[in-house]
């Protein structure tokens, strides 16, 4: 990871109140699932409109 990367992951975690590895879970957990054919980023509604 460069310098630049680490630092501007490093202040952001001070500024969310959050450690660095919680930050890096959270973008991790936000990726789509590819396994399930998901490759969108755009969140499905949770009842679908007919």
């Amino acid at each position: 990871m460069s310098d630049r990367r680490f630092s501007r992951l490093q202040k952001y975690a001070a500024y969310a109140d959050k450690t660095m590895t919680q930050v890096i879970d959270e973008l991790i957990d936000s990726l789509p699932n590819i396994e399930n054919g998901d490759s969108s980023s755009t969140p499905r509604p949770v009842k679908p409109m007919v």
